[in-house]
């Protein structure tokens, strides 16, 4: 029986790297579902700022450019905060249906806002259940090794 390389099954489509995140949002790209079932985020914090705050969501827009750019539904996590959420972890999940596709919405990006204080931060966004394999054909320019 064949087992499936994470590799062929995943790809790293986008990332926030590790980062002291001042207060403020950021973005990764905007990446289309065209090629995927389904994307992950997963989003990772360190060290948050004195009475800092983090949230995290999914968005959605009809081009790699952002237009009409809109949450995604139910794709938002509970805010993070300074009191018990260093040094966690937390994933959103999305299906390419879950996207406005009766109004042309193809693309998402995750969305990472740190309030109050900086705070170490970083994310990756994957593309998950590719249509074509092996997923790692879309990986970001910026992944270097895959070994196994």
């Amino acid at each position: 029986m064949h087992q499936l390389k994470f590799s062929e099954r995943n790809a790293i489509l986008a990332t926030i790297d590790p980062v002291s995140q001042a207060a403020g949002t950021v973005t990764s790209g905007w990446m289309s579902m065209a090629e995927f079932h389904s994307m992950a985020a997963i989003l990772q914090t360190g060290a948050l700022g004195a009475s800092a705050t983090v949230d995290a969501k999914l968005q959605q827009a009809t081009d790699s450019s952002g237009t009409g750019a809109k949450d995604i539904t139910g794709k938002a996590i509970t805010q993070l905060v300074k009191a018990s959420h260093d040094n966690k972890q937390a994933i959103i999940q999305c299906h390419a249906e879950e996207l406005d596709v009766a109004n042309s919405f193809t693309h998402v990006r995750l969305s990472v806002t740190v309030a109050t204080a900086a705070s170490l931060i970083s994310a990756v966004l994957l593309g998950t259940n590719p249509r074509y394999s092996p997923a790692s054909d879309q990986d970001d320019t910026d992944v270097t090794q895959i070994v196994g």
